[in-house]
């Protein structure tokens, strides 16, 4: 059986880790043909803090992957955030040795490579290199330049930056999980690519995905990348304060999160109590459900502030960088009940819950489009991606072998006629035109 149309997203979250195998059906939708899930254990606000632990916990989800599918996987695309992430602007340009021949995508790889050799901090590395307006001979607001004619190629940039060492030991826990790194992606992005629309990202949106260890955001307009920020909260902390509050185990205040949490104190009354049982033959313990969402509601208050403040530092308010399409919020912290309805509250957004499902066939397991696995499954899809680029530009090597073999047979007739401009075409084209009015 051939895999070479297969690939792999692997999510190192602070929670969890989730391995996911699929590919695109007939349709363009993507068939999950194997997931695996483990409990991170070396992880912490998105960061490797215990090697042995994380290389365990993504061997777990990976041969929970592989047993579904029943597919040997040997590379995977990773999802990387935490808090050492930041993001940057960026312009440079490139002067092209012939204006004469159009510009293609040699040129701009070459500008991208350039930006690469930006000389960062020292133990910090560029992870994106993300083009967005660009300009030719002065010409500026371009989105497409390829096929355009122009000496001078200039673009703005949005550069994510990261530690080498995070990033080293991501690679680290990969290799020695017996995978290959396929790719590395910032996890908003990859999350954004799972539960956004093509007309949001062209009319303005705030992406906020609330994990386990970290928040990240990621802000699109007119169909491009504006602004990517991680702010180093997320639902643990949110599980910590419940467990200092309540004064119960962790395992007890995940569950009281999950199960009658929620991030609006008016919804609950007095007289709703919930009864923990207590350790080792202690008596139980009595919460009221309003002193549970007080807890909650004070501390996602302060994560959506943090964010909503990175969204204002980026000007939303502004004409020119209005956010029509709001906020849409997905990550395990979106399933909280009523946080929607708070978000909307603190930001004046329209908010929407973000999920998964609609790039995914009809026909998976539902659990799966839950907004805790977009992050995997926007990962899985920029996998898939970086295979179709590579059938195209294979294709078009395999045309131009065969039109070279074709040409050189002719070697002769190329002499004669030297390659022609569009406008030389054009040119022959009109003066054929009036010869035949006369």
């Amino acid at each position: 059986m051939e895999h070479n149309d297969i690939s792999v997203g692997l999510d190192i979250g602070t929670t969890k880790i989730v391995a996911m195998i699929g590919r695109r059906n007939e349709y363009g939708k993507i068939e999950l043909l194997g997931t695996g899930k483990a409990k991170s254990l070396g992880v912490h606000r998105g960061v490797v803090n215990n090697i042995t632990q994380t290389i365990q916990s993504i061997q777990m989800a990976v041969d929970e992957a592989i047993a579904v599918s029943g597919i040997k996987i040997t590379e995977a695309v990773v999802g990387i955030a935490g808090q050492h992430i930041r993001s940057l602007q960026h312009s440079d340009y490139i002067t092209r040795p012939n204006s004469e021949e159009v510009i293609n995508d040699e040129d701009l790889e070459k500008l991208e490579k350039q930006v690469y050799k930006l000389v960062m901090l020292p133990g910090e590395e560029i992870i994106h290199v993300l083009p967005q307006e660009f300009k030719v001979d002065g010409q500026a607001e371009i989105c497409e330049p390829v096929g355009m004619y122009g000496g001078r190629l200039e673009a703005n940039f949005h550069v994510v930056v990261g530690q080498v060492s995070s990033i080293r030991n991501i690679g680290r826990c990969i290799k020695s999980a017996g995978l290959n790194l396929a790719g590395i992606t910032l996890e908003p992005l990859a999350s954004a690519e799972a539960v956004l629309s093509t007309e949001e990202k062209e009319a303005g949106v705030a992406l906020i995905d609330i994990g386990g260890g970290t928040t990240d955001l990621a802000i699109f307009k007119n169909g491009i990348i504006r602004h990517t920020a991680v702010v180093p909260f997320g639902g643990n902390v949110i599980t910590e304060d419940i467990k200092e509050g309540c004064s119960i185990i962790e395992k007890q205040a995940e569950l009281l999160k999950t199960k009658f949490g929620s991030a609006w104190p008016g919804e609950n009354k007095d007289n709703e109590i919930v009864s923990i049982p207590g350790l080792r033959g202690r008596d139980p313990k009595e919460i009221t459900l309003k002193n549970l969402s007080k807890i909650i509601n004070a501390r996602v208050i302060e994560i959506i502030e943090q964010v909503f403040l990175e969204i204002k530092n980026y000007g939303y308010e502004e004409s020119k960088k209005k956010l029509i399409a709001g906020i849409v919020l997905t990550g395990g912290g979106a399933q909280l009940k009523h946080i929607k309805q708070l978000v909307e509250y603190i930001t004046g957004m329209d908010t929407r819950i973000g999920y998964p499902n609609e790039n995914l066939a009809g026909d998976s397991d539902e659990s799966l489009s839950s907004p805790q696995y977009a992050t995997a499954v926007g990962l899985l899809m920029n996998g898939l991606n970086k295979i179709d680029k590579e059938k195209i530009k294979n294709t078009l090597k395999v045309d131009e072998e065969s039109l070279e073999e074709n040409t050189s047979e002719n070697e002769e007739a190329k002499v004669e006629e030297p390659k022609k401009s569009i406008f030389d075409k054009w040119g022959e084209k009109f003066r054929d035109f009036l010869d035949n009015a006369e």
